[in-house]
């Protein structure tokens, strides 16, 4: 299966943007702190879903898109500690960042659970 084509691969690539746009007006003494690990996890998504669409068995697939379910949870927390922390005052934003979050991890425990068949 080609990564490129699944949908959750594409809303996660969305929602490495949108964390890219948030973290741009936090505090810049977060700048090696939470938004460090925004990004870090952000990214950690598609990687590991791309990565695990490269190997050649399913479990290996579903290690990697386990890790990726991992990072959108974690991901999850921490875009919960930023409106916690008033870093994304809009809600318009703060509600956009949680339902593409939110999204991305529906989509990938429904890919998991296909492919656990």
């Amino acid at each position: 299966m080609m990564h490129t084509e699944l949908e959750v691969y594409k809303s996660s690539l969305l929602l490495v943007k949108e964390i890219y746009n948030i973290t741009k007006d936090f505090p810049a003494d977060e700048k090696w702190g939470l938004i460090s690990q925004m990004k870090r996890a952000a990214n950690s998504v598609p990687y590991n879903i791309a990565e695990g669409c490269g190997r050649k068995t399913k479990a290996e697939l579903l290690n990697f898109l386990n890790i990726a379910l991992g990072s959108i949870t974690e991901l999850n927390t921490q875009i919960d500690i930023a409106i916690m922390l008033d870093f994304i005052p809009e809600k318009e934003k703060a509600d956009k960042c949680r339902e593409l979050a939110l999204s991305v991890k529906r989509q990938l425990l429904g890919l998991i659970k296909a492919n656990n068949k």
